[in-house]
């Protein structure tokens, strides 16, 4: 069953624009897609901007609209639990319209990250040159193993994993990112590659893998993306890693095409910003790309939330924003019902 929890309406989201420059590219994104790499190569990240501090958020306000104007200063959203100092997260998929959201909010919260990316300029250019003590930039491509050296997971403490490719055939499937290659090949070695001590993988998934021979889900099956995001699952849960798995609805607000998260983050989800959590995969609906990447944020310290999948849909109302308490009473709801 699927609890809602109504809060405080998403409004001001900042986040420091001195961590990201102008826009000054265009480059196309999309949400999830990865393609073959060349080399291993890893990139850092400064940051060059200041300006004057934005007047505080409203308390418990949401993410929604993440960057507002510039400053230095952390709000109310960007403080860090007493553990970030010592996290490096590793997002594979960076780049993707969930793990652009996810990167973003990393840096918010003076979170210590590492990318996995196929295109490592396209994420300089959505994300800035960062210090590389906060942001790393690799090239590498999940499903293919040779890109996955040791060395990328040195220091890795957790892992969001936003890797996927479309339902059906399209662009994204050039370089032979099919549903087979992303969501099970990728999972698997991804999973695979990562070291034993990790204290927790968030693997985002969907909504309909445990009913994708039934209708209407083996409509989007037809081509198998939800037969082989369930084969992820499961193969992460055979791992013995700490996992929280999220399958979100149909995906909204996305993927964004202003190509600079100084616009890129200014998008919100509308009306629609109320949570709801289930298990059971009950869930029919859609989700909001940022609701889903806070969720995956949240996920990394909620113990009770480790070795659970959960559903999440994004409807109308007003939402938890980035506020941990309110994010453990949705979770722990889905768990009580």
């Amino acid at each position: 069953m699927a609890s809602r929890l109504l809060f405080t309406p998403i409004t001001d989201f900042p986040v420091p624009v001195e961590k990201f420059p102008k826009p000054h590219q265009r480059v196309p994104c999309f949400t999830f897609a990865l393609a073959p790499p060349t080399s291993y190569s890893s990139k850092s990240i400064s940051s060059s901007r200041r300006g004057s501090p934005p007047p505080p958020p409203p308390l418990n306000a949401v993410k929604e609209e993440l960057i507002q104007s510039p400053s230095s200063e952390r709000t109310h959203d960007s403080k860090t639990s007493p553990s970030s100092s010592s996290k490096l997260v590793l997002v594979a998929g960076g780049s993707g319209g969930v793990g652009q959201l996810v990167v973003a909010s990393l840096l918010n919260r003076n979170i210590k990250s590492r990318l996995l990316v196929r295109d490592p300029e396209k994420a300089i250019s959505l994300f800035g040159k960062q210090d590389e003590e906060t942001l790393q930039v690799i090239k590498g491509d999940t499903w293919n193993p040779e890109d996955l050296d040791p060395s990328i997971f040195e220091g890795v403490t957790h892992v969001i994993c936003c890797t996927g490719t479309t339902a059906f055939p399209s662009k994204r499937w050039d370089g032979d990112n099919t549903p087979e290659r992303v969501d099970w090949e990728g999972v698997r070695n991804l999973v695979s590659a990562l070291p034993s001590s990790l204290k927790r993988i968030v693997l985002v998934s969907s909504i309909g893998v445990t009913k994708f021979s039934e209708l209407p889900w083996s409509i989007m099956n037809l081509f198998g993306v939800l037969k082989f995001k369930r084969m992820g699952e499961d193969f992460l849960r055979n791992s013995g890693l700490p996992f929280t798995i999220i399958r979100p609805g149909r995906l909204t607000d996305g993927p964004y095409t202003s190509y600079d998260l100084n616009t890129l983050l200014k998008a919100t989800a509308g009306q629609r910003r109320a949570v709801l959590i289930g298990q059971g995969d009950k869930l029919v609906g859609e989700a909001s790309r940022i609701v889903v990447a806070e969720a995956c944020i949240q996920a990394l310290d909620m113990e009770f939330t480790e070795g659970k999948a959960y559903e999440i849909n994004s409807v109308e109302g007003e939402g938890p924003g980035s506020d941990p308490q309110k994010w453990q009473e949705l979770f722990k709801a889905a768990q009580a019902q």
